[in-house]
């Protein structure tokens, strides 16, 4: 465990079990991968199996580049992934005036969603940074 605890291998592990949608890269800032991980059901499966081993290093690395501080990676994370649409996730970053836009779009018609799989833990290291 780093000082630098940012993301936590057990919500990894849970992640994985819906791996084949590739929700645990997201996790784990690698979009471009996750999203290869979604249209292709975890490569065949065969990347998704891969991956219960892969999961320590790919936590490692998180921990090593994000920037820990107040807003947790992984509730930002949970509530993108169930809530996205309601834009939970932007108003627990306290990004009020998005989140209530989402909340009335859904989610900007699921296009914002994505977006921030895409880009949530670089959204939550950034405000953690700033709020340092």
């Amino acid at each position: 465990m780093h000082a630098n605890d940012t993301h936590r291998k057990s919500i990894g592990y849970i992640l994985w079990i819906f791996g084949f949608i590739g929700a645990h890269r997201f996790y784990y800032g690698k979009p471009l991968t996750g999203t290869i991980w979604f249209f292709t059901l975890g490569l065949l499966g065969i990347g998704w199996i891969i991956d219960f081993f892969l999961i320590p290093s790919m936590d490692d690395q998180a921990d090593i580049r994000y920037f820990a501080g107040d807003i947790d990676y992984s509730l930002a994370f949970i509530f993108l992934t169930f809530l996205g649409i309601f834009g939970v996730h932007r108003m627990y970053m306290g990004k009020w005036i998005s989140g209530i836009i989402y909340l009335l779009t859904g989610g900007i018609f699921g296009l914002g969603v994505l977006y921030d799989l895409w880009t949530l833990n670089d959204q939550v290291s950034m405000a953690n940074r700033v709020a340092a």
